[in-house]
């Protein structure tokens, strides 16, 4: 992870001992909102909300957790992304997570925009806990209202809506998640 970080450059380098020091610190903590709750906090108050035109200067752009540290900023992907990289770096089960791919009614905008987000399900039978870049809290699912689930997807399935039904595998239908999860564990994740 050192080596990928400082090929990234300095500011990845730098934010790497934070980031290291949370990963190790998430499994002492007591309990999986805990452990939410520290790495939502981690990337929203690191990294600023910016369009990947005005950070990469191409339209649609899905960055490691390391390419994301380094700029400082990024969209909604990349902060889905880096949690999720990092709760399952941290020994989290994968079927407890998934990128949420949404419809968000954004106040002001007068229409749904495309977000993501990323999902937490204790089990398959409870409702799923969000963390988001656009709140500071971890909430549940049925607390925002803002948001409409058109797929959801983790590094071994693919679902439609927030459902339990699979709907194909993610690394063959999604090519932009392929090449990013390829990169995230080549980074050491």
């Amino acid at each position: 992870m050192q080596a990928a970080a400082q090929s990234q450059g300095p500011a990845a380098t730098a934010a790497l001992a934070d980031l290291q020091a949370l990963l190790l610190a998430l499994p002492a903590m007591g309990s999986d909102a805990q452990r939410l709750q520290a790495v939502n906090q981690f990337f929203n108050r690191r990294i600023r909300f910016h369009s990947d035109f005005e950070v990469w200067g191409q339209e649609d752009h899905w960055a490691t957790p390391l390419e994301l540290l380094q700029k400082g900023q990024g969209d909604c992907e990349d902060y889905a992304i880096a949690k999720y990289a990092t709760l399952r770096a941290s020994g989290m089960q994968v079927q407890r997570l998934r990128l949420v791919y949404v419809r968000a009614e954004m106040p002001g905008q007068g229409r749904a925009q495309a977000h993501m987000v990323l999902a937490y399900y204790a089990s398959a039978r409870e409702e799923p806990l969000i963390l988001d870049n656009l709140r500071p809290e971890v909430q549940p699912a049925s607390e925002r209202t803002d948001l409409q689930p058109v797929f959801s997807f983790n590094s071994e399935g693919l679902w439609q809506g927030a459902g339990q039904a699979p709907a194909g595998d993610p690394l063959a239908r999604l090519s932009r998640w392929r090449d990013v999860w390829a990169k995230i564990l080549e980074e050491g994740f």
